[in-house]
């Protein structure tokens, strides 16, 4: 059995990640936590995610509970989120990452701290998307020059990164199987007089309405005809499901850091 414990775990997807732990026999809720000051301090995570009594209280740190657990999931922010690695890091715990929004500078350090501990860091859990990766990666190969690149991509109002993660490892898987360098070739905004599209530049459009929880299409566009690959996510729970997964395959790993074409056999 995999002691967990749940960053965030009032929050919009760590209380998805908390509920649907029970569906999984390999794993038990052994710790949630939320920043210091949050109103339900205190009370039982099960009561407060609709569960029921699980014998768990919400805490108000990682370091208060990471004794009692062995891996721990953080869908939070970069700070919070690198807080919480460099904790585990030092205690020899494992960690699986969904937080998106980290710079290179980020990764870096989160590479070296990652030579202790096993982690699986993915910018999207879903098994759709990361099946995806690997189709836009074939596509692309095939295509090559002769079709134009554009990735729109859609979240809710209140998510704060832009593009998404998953727009960016989209593009980046794309800009690699056609052997460009996406710092020099991404595009990110159009106004104005702008001139004729180049051939290489890869488009990576925002859109921020609502309640949208993810969408992303993808246009390979030619002369006469143009191919969109889409995908729609129309609930939470396809995220926390990845990461209850990833949680379910890292644990016992060597140290290292693994993203979820690892744990879906895709590399």
């Amino acid at each position: 059995m995999i002691k967990i414990a749940v960053a965030g775990a009032a929050g919009r997807m760590g209380s998805r990640i908390t509920a649907l732990s029970k569906e999984y026999k390999e794993l038990q809720l052994a710790g949630a936590f939320e920043r210091k000051g949050h109103k339900d301090i205190g009370k039982d995570i099960g009561t407060i995610v609709g569960i029921g009594n699980t014998g768990v209280t919400l805490a108000d740190s990682l370091e208060s509970i990471i004794g009692n657990v062995d891996l721990v999931i953080s869908f939070t922010t970069v700070e919070a989120s690198k807080e919480h690695l460099k904790l585990a890091s030092s205690k020899g715990k494992a960690m699986v990452i969904g937080t998106t929004g980290f710079t290179k500078d980020d990764m870096k350090e989160v590479a070296k701290l990652t030579k202790k501990i096993p982690c699986v860091m993915a910018s999207n859990m879903s098994m759709g998307v990361n099946l995806l990766l690997k189709v836009l990666q074939d596509i692309a190969k095939v295509l090559g020059d002769a079709y134009d690149v554009e990735i729109i991509e859609a979240h809710h109002r209140m998510k704060k990164d832009a593009p998404s993660g998953t727009a960016l490892k989209m593009a980046q898987v794309i800009a690699d199987a056609l052997n460009r360098n996406l710092d020099e070739v991404g595009v990110y905004a159009r106004k104005g007089i702008i001139g004729e599209r180049t051939s290489k530049e890869i488009g990576i459009q925002t859109i921020r309405a609502g309640d949208i929880v993810g969408e992303h299409t993808v246009i390979f566009g030619g002369l006469g005809e143009r191919i969109e690959v889409t995908h729609k996510v129309s609930s939470r729970d396809t995220f926390a499901r990845g990461a209850l997964r990833a949680a379910k395959w890292v644990y016992g790993k060597p140290a290292g850091l693994y993203d979820m074409q690892d744990v879906l056999g895709l590399k």
